[in-house]
């Protein structure tokens, strides 16, 4: 019966065959009453969605901004699993890349321009999560079934290349009178701005890549003094203006992580880290005026004032969960400000490529010798690029608003107790553990405050930060499992154990001793 069902269907597909015009399988399989082809601009806008990297979830917690004081809702532990995937994404970035071909468009493009920034992007990413990942031979379909794994060096040059190809296709078009591409939900299709993207993604990559700066073939110092020595050729952002992030909106249900319809959940079930919140007061940083609140125990039970340095206390994150959650019933951490994080459904934008970060980047290229400069005058543009997000003035008074206790709406306005503080940057850049000193901790100085401007924005930036520097110090404990250690890299995907075994164990086995151990230490960081 098989054979004849087999016969029979090719006979008829013969038969169907030439009788119709010629027609390949393909087209005579095509739903005519179904769209048959996205464009590329709708592409776009799903890799960009894709890409997003969001507040409120566990890269807070392991960058030690943000953590849970209630064991239902998650706990504060660097027990890795698989890392993030993004084959599927860019998947579709080749296939917004055909589809824009497909439309007529000329080979230099500006869908094509982007797909080599977003390989470039998610590639690295996976690989700062993972070690060696498949890059050359994924997304070949049949033909890469079992892709090798290709080293994290390799990765990074090849990364280095699509940038470098990225900036001169959008420097041809953007000469050439084609400024803009459509689907692009971050600057409106302005291809000025993601060429500033592109470049200020590299630094960042070069900075992630410190450890390896005499490896000829990555050429790290030689590339940093390139791009931030010729800005005609290399142009960066130049203003927080130019930051690449993501903006919520309501009326589309496009809700900021925390709002005032979960705050039941998020406001008072999760505290502040004291690696953040005591890096803030130990600078006296206005800062935590804006995204923390005082701990109640200290203002109303040991009539501490609610804007001393001192009545701001995050927990350490390497508590027992259980401690953790009985100090927090009795409200002696400082929990995320509730005005500013809360209050509406919007919040404020999530930056995924940033400004701050570019300044304090360079600031800490420059220290390390990498190229010509004034490292203090990158330095303190970052400080003030981040404090400007806040609303903090360079020098008058900043209306901080604490949530009332015993209120119950967080978005009524009324409902927060009012306070002017001074500010003066002048005075804050005047304390010794702020003013820039040059040299090791000058470096140290960069690195804290590109640990300050980066809360709640690009992911695990912090983290990767943290990992290759040790700055800030991250604390650890019976809360941190792993052992008690903070840990370096996270697994690849269990699917790859049986789908792609002898490439999986054969990287394990060149990189982590023949183990996927979340403490086995990357090439970048050797």
């Amino acid at each position: 019966m098989k054979s004849f069902l087999k016969t029979g269907a090719l006979l008829g597909l013969l038969s169907l065959t030439a009788t119709s015009c010629n027609k390949t399988l393909d087209e005579l399989t095509i739903n005519e009453n179904k769209p048959n082809a996205v464009p590329a601009s709708v592409l776009l806008t799903g890799v960009l969605n894709d890409a997003y990297e969001a507040p409120n979830g566990s890269y807070e917690t392991w960058n030690q901004y943000y953590l849970n004081n209630y064991d239902y809702y998650g706990n504060n532990r660097y027990d890795f699993g698989g890392g993030t995937e993004y084959y599927t994404t860019l998947k579709n970035v080749g296939l917004m890349e055909q589809q824009a071909l497909a439309a007529g468009s000329p080979a230099v493009n500006p869908y094509a321009a982007l797909g080599n920034f977003f390989r470039a992007y998610l590639f690295s990413r996976m690989s700062l999560e993972m070690g060696d990942i498949p890059q050359s031979q994924a997304l070949l379909g049949l033909e890469g079934l079992t892709p090798t794994y290709d080293s994290q060096k390799a990765v990074f040059v090849q990364a280095f290349k699509w940038l470098e190809s990225a900036n001169t296709d959008l420097g041809a078009l953007i000469a050439g009178g084609t400024t803009t591409v459509t689907g692009d939900i971050y600057f409106g299709g302005d291809l000025k701005q993601w060429q500033k993207v592109v470049n200020t993604l590299r630094v960042r990559l070069l900075l992630n890549l410190s450890k390896k700066n005499g490896d000829a073939d990555l050429n790290i110092a030689g590339q940093f003094a390139s791009i931030v020595g010729n800005p005609t050729k290399y142009p960066l952002m130049t203003s927080s203006a130019d930051n690449m992030q993501y903006v919520y909106v309501e009326a589309t249900n496009n809700f900021y992580p925390n709002n005032n319809r979960n705050f039941g959940q998020d406001g008072s079930r999760k505290n502040m880290s004291a690696t953040y919140v005591g890096l803030l007061t130990q600078l006296q940083d206005p800062r935590v005026y804006a995204t923390c609140e005082p701990a109640r125990y200290l203002v109303d039970t040991q009539g501490q004032s609610p804007t001393s340095f001192a009545s701001f206390v995050g927990a350490d994150a390497g508590l027992d969960l259980g401690v953790m959650y009985n100090n927090a019933g009795q409200q002696k951490y400082s929990l995320l400000n509730r005005y500013r994080y809360f209050r509406t459904l919007t919040g404020e934008p999530t930056i995924q490529i940033g400004y701050p970060e570019l300044c304090l980047n360079i600031a800490e290229g420059i220290n390390r010798g990498w190229a010509t400069g004034n490292a203090e005058t990158w330095y303190t543009a970052g400080i003030q690029a981040s404090m400007a997000s806040y609303s903090l003035p360079a020098s008058s008074t900043y209306t901080a608003y604490f949530y009332r206790p015993g209120s119950t709406d967080v978005k009524v306005v009324a409902n927060y107790d009012t306070y002017s503080i001074p500010v003066s940057f002048a005075s804050y850049y005047a304390q010794p553990s702020v003013k820039y000193a040059t040299g090791s901790t000058g470096l140290t100085q960069i690195l804290q405050q590109k640990y300050l401007a980066l809360f709640r924005h690009s992911g695990l930036e912090a983290y990767y930060n943290y990992r290759r520097t040790g700055v800030p110090t991250f604390t650890t404990g019976p809360g941190t499992g792993n052992g008690g250690r903070i840990a370096q890299r996270f697994q690849y995907p269990t699917s790859e154990r049986t789908a792609n075994t002898t490439n999986y164990q054969a990287a394990l086995q060149s990189q982590y001793g023949g183990n996927d151990d979340i403490n086995g230490v990357m090439y970048v960081l050797k």
